[in-house]
């Protein structure tokens, strides 16, 4: 997005036409870059404690600025020297949390395995080679859990997809039918016809920034990309229960 936006590191304010009188705290800052940069929406602004640093949240990232917006830092992260932590990193994790309780689960597959008690959503395009490791690999080694699944076809990248997805949905046990594809190639032999939520589950992964499959969510809102080894699929299920 902001490859886009900014070019190099650094873009001098003078540049964008901005004063460079102090600017006092978030809502003037905000109000500089909203100036700045009219077709963005500023999300938040927050002063950081490093440096005079404000972290600004637009366009789905984080950029940094200081009190007189003489310059802009994008497309990087924010490290504690001391800690080590990532501190962009764990903010976006906090700054694109999801709602869980508010997704419409009736329109995803559901699996139950063991005694079902965590929750965990993926978004998954039938052909995504990345979804098939996900499910063949990591998740059939993690349990008590029920998985649901949206279908959500980039059909971009996987021109079949979306009919694939609409056989394995309409077929009279779908949960079958999405387990036999995934794990072991087979579609079903014939599917009924059936409306399927794939215009909706589309529009569901633009309103939450979902572009890429696999896209896991887990029970305390935060999102995890790619098809992850299971221990760090575990471990995020177990700091989602706390």
């Amino acid at each position: 997005m902001f490859k886009k936006l900014v070019s190099f590191t650094l873009l001098s304010a003078a540049c964008a036409g901005i004063s460079t009188s102090a600017i006092a705290d978030e809502a003037s800052v905000k109000k500089a870059v909203e100036a700045a940069y009219p077709k963005f929406k500023v999300e938040s602004v927050a002063k950081t404690p490093y440096a005079g640093l404000y972290e600004v949240f637009m366009g789905g990232q984080i950029i940094y600025t200081d009190e007189k917006m003489s310059f802009l830092i994008a497309e990087g992260h924010l490290v504690d020297p001391k800690t080590k932590k990532d501190i962009t990193g764990e903010r976006m994790e906090e700054l694109t949390k999801i709602d869980f309780s508010t997704l419409p689960l009736d329109q995803a597959i559901k699996v139950v395995k063991g005694n079902g008690s965590r929750k965990l959503v993926v978004f998954s395009d039938v052909d995504c080679p990345y979804c098939k490791r996900l499910e063949q690999n990591e998740l059939s080694n993690i349990n008590d859990v029920t998985v649901y699944t949206f279908l959500y076809p980039i059909q971009q990248l996987h021109p079949d997809s979306a009919n694939k997805s609409k056989a394995i949905w309409c077929a009279s046990n779908r949960v079958k039918a999405w387990q036999d594809w995934i794990l072991n190639g087979r579609l079903p032999s014939s599917a009924g016809n059936c409306e399927v939520p794939i215009e909706k589950i589309g529009d569901l992964a633009k309103a939450l920034g979902v572009t890429s499959t696999p896209t896991l969510i887990f029970s305390d809102g935060k999102r995890m990309l790619g098809a992850q080894p299971y221990k760090e699929i575990e471990r995020a299920m177990v700091a989602a229960k706390k």
